[in-house]
């Protein structure tokens, strides 16, 4: 059943213990110079994971471990792109569309401020929204937590007519 509200807000948050010898990809964007990578199931990109659950969450329609167990021998090394591809369906299934998405990762190491734009662009592509409307910011933990990352999503989701 469609919501008879015009927008929702979603929130979703992730976070991986980070180690040597596994890629870091943030947002479908791989990261240069990362000595480490996130201990994950699946490829590990914990800005597609936040993305997917916030997705989810605006509309009530629980977080990715209920489509994609990290139990299932299928879903190991899976491509983040995947999950939120299939969340995102499910959100346009039930009516709603992403309008707007902001996002902060934290992480000590490398810094990712050169990469703002790449990884802003690859999520605009695929939600299929304009740049100007994936906000990306990034923090440290101040040494409080060197050895992860962790994201942290919001999402307005649009009623979409017809």
């Amino acid at each position: 059943m469609t919501s008879p509200l015009p927008y929702r807000i979603g929130y979703g948050e992730d976070a991986h213990r980070l180690t040597a010898g596994r890629p870091l990809m943030l947002g479908g964007v791989p990261i240069p110079h990362a000595e480490r990578g996130a201990v994950a199931h699946s490829d590990g990109d914990a800005v597609l994971h936040a993305v997917a659950d916030a997705l989810l969450s605006g509309l009530a329609l629980g977080d990715i471990g209920q489509y994609y167990p990290d139990t299932a021998p299928e879903n190991a090394g899976l491509d983040s792109r995947v999950i939120l591809g299939r969340c995102l369906e499910l959100v346009r299934e039930g009516g709603y569309a992403p309008a707007n998405v902001a996002l902060v990762v934290t992480l000590d190491r490398p810094k990712l401020g050169p990469l703002r734009a790449d990884i802003a662009r690859s999520l605009a592509d695929l939600l299929g929204l304009p740049e100007t409307e994936v906000g990306v910011s990034f923090k440290t933990s101040e040494g409080l937590a060197p050895d992860h990352v962790q994201v942290r999503v919001t999402v307005l989701l649009a009623r979409v007519e017809g």
